[in-house]
């Protein structure tokens, strides 16, 4: 779906724009690709620049509770410097690369609630407008993919997906957010786990794998979160049993009892510990998705689904004020 509006700053009579991506969804680190489609106004118009623009809807938490917004996390300027004459039709065609920490949106083709829009800013004679925005899809790199379908064969399920407005500390994080999947235990962990947190920050090397249980309390003890963070290469995805490796991940963040700061590089496939900021999601606002033998995403069973999310893009970020957009990069 593609949303259009006329360009409101310059009048009645300005030019429009439709920008069309590529079909299918793109990895983190891989390429964005599509055209921006310009339609003359009334008159001719001198085209500065036309700029595509990432933005998420992040949750943030307060003191007195949550709150959502859009924070744009990425901008590229893909044209510009020319004139667009009356009724004149021009595409121009556009290839970017997305930052490698870009949340994943989808699973095995499943939405997991995330939503992201790439929105498209004209700058034309001294004034610009945001006159056009699309959802973005976003699938897991292989090296994901197979973290995740380890989590399913193992026992997990999805319970829901958000981004939170904030940092890792220890990690090598880039963007202002971080991506949080939130999974049921499995059955072998249920009496000691209420839930498993897992959050994914890539890089051109490897991955940085940061998870967080909420470990049940005991007679003589107190519930507490368990944080540890591993490092694996993205080569590895093809020469590493992932049941086998996921599970000496969970045994070994269960049997914690308190995390212990310990950066590690890409590579190294030993178990290297990270200590989170101590924020902590809600609900989240994620589909639910059964997990079973394919793996954590076999089918859609409650919550939002795809086409709900494409439909709630548009309405969600054409409500932001582009002030906020652009300034939601800071952390509050």
């Amino acid at each position: 779906m593609v949303f259009k509006r006329l360009l409101g700053s310059l009048g009645v009579g300005g030019p429009s724009v439709d920008t069309v991506l590529d079909p299918g969804a793109v990895e983190p680190g891989g390429v964005l690709a599509g055209q921006v489609h310009l339609r003359g106004g009334e008159a001719d118009f001198a085209v500065e620049h036309i700029t595509l623009e990432l933005v998420a809807r992040v949750e943030a938490e307060h003191d007195d509770g949550e709150s959502e917004g859009a924070v744009a996390f990425h901008r590229h300027v893909v044209g510009g410097g020319f004139r667009l004459a009356e009724h004149e039709r021009r595409s121009v065609p556009f290839s970017f690369a997305l930052p490698w920490e870009t949340p994943i949106t989808e699973l095995y083709g499943q939405s997991l609630g995330i939503v992201l829009g790439v929105r498209t800013e004209l700058g034309v004679t001294g004034a610009r407008d945001k006159g056009d925005l699309d959802p973005l899809a976003v699938r897991p790199l292989p090296v994901q993919e197979a973290i995740l379908e380890a989590f399913g064969q193992l026992g997990f399920g999805f319970k829901s997906a958000d981004l939170e407005l904030g940092r890792i500390d220890g990690t090598g994080q880039q963007l202002p957010f971080y991506q949080e999947i939130e999974l049921t235990p499995a059955p072998r962990y249920a009496d000691r786990v209420n839930e498993v947190e897992l959050t994914f920050l890539a890089g051109p090397a490897g991955l940085e794998v940061v998870l967080e249980a909420d470990k049940r309390g005991g007679l003589l003890s107190e519930g507490h979160d368990a944080l540890a963070r591993f490092t694996v290469d993205h080569h590895d995805v093809e020469r590493i049993d992932w049941n086998a490796r996921v599970g000496e991940w969970i045994d070994r963040l269960v049997d914690r009892h308190a995390p212990h700061p310990s950066p590690g590089p890409y590579g190294d496939h030993g178990h290297s510990h990270g200590h989170a900021d101590g924020h902590r999601s809600g609900p989240g606002v994620g589909t639910a998705v059964a997990a079973g033998a394919a793996g954590l995403a076999v089918g859609v069973v409650g919550g939002m689904v795809t086409a709900e999310v494409v439909d709630e893009v548009g309405d969600f970020f054409e409500g932001d004020d582009e002030d906020e957009a652009e300034d939601g990069g800071d952390e509050g």
